[in-house]
């Protein structure tokens, strides 16, 4: 598998509406056209997310990451990760964890185990009880060190929906743009 960074705008936004869209699902109401339009408009803009996808020798992606940056620029948080092939998920988050100073937050003794299995050997309870775990090459040593990572404020992108009426047609215009274009090599 090779790591691609997806970078181009137009392929950016495909996969990033697929990976919102399979991270949330159908059911999750407009989550995924919330944090689509956020990491688009905001994180993007600011550099402050990057989208990464596992493709196979033909450029045929086969998972997806998204990894924001903590507010230091010193690590970087996996907040969503899907896959297009059975295994392939594993696989990017490991060839990852060799590469960058990632972190990531659990909810469950499940989802800690399998990214164990990816190579995030550190583990830490926060005081709020958050387990978070990180790969070799994180820099921080205690989880004090920890610094935050870059949020959206998904409940300002909510009330601008609510209130602008053509922000919202043009943000799910290009969420349904992207998951129709999601291109068939990277």
């Amino acid at each position: 598998m090779k790591v691609v960074h997806v970078s181009e705008r137009a392929q950016r936004d495909a996969c990033l509406a697929r990976l919102c869209a399979d991270v949330y699902g159908q059911a999750a109401g407009l989550t995924p056209l919330v944090v689509f339009t956020g990491t688009r408009n905001v994180l993007f803009a600011q550099e402050g997310a990057r989208l990464l996808a596992g493709v196979d020798g033909s450029g045929k992606p086969l998972a997806l990451a998204l990894l924001v940056l903590d507010e230091k620029g010193q690590g970087m948080t996996v907040t969503h990760a899907c896959e297009l092939v059975e295994g392939a998920k594993a696989r990017l988050l490991s060839e990852l964890s060799l590469k960058a100073p990632l972190r990531v937050e659990v909810s469950s003794e499940q989802e800690e185990a399998f990214y164990q299995q990816c190579g995030f050997k550190r583990w830490w309870t926060t005081a709020q009880g958050q387990r978070v775990g990180l790969v070799a090459r994180h820099p921080a040593s205690h989880v004090d060190e920890l610094a935050p990572t870059l949020e959206l404020d998904e409940a300002l992108i909510l009330r601008r929906f609510k209130h602008d009426a053509a922000a919202f047609g043009q943000a799910k215009e290009a969420f349904l743009a992207g998951l129709n274009q999601f291109p068939a090599s990277l």
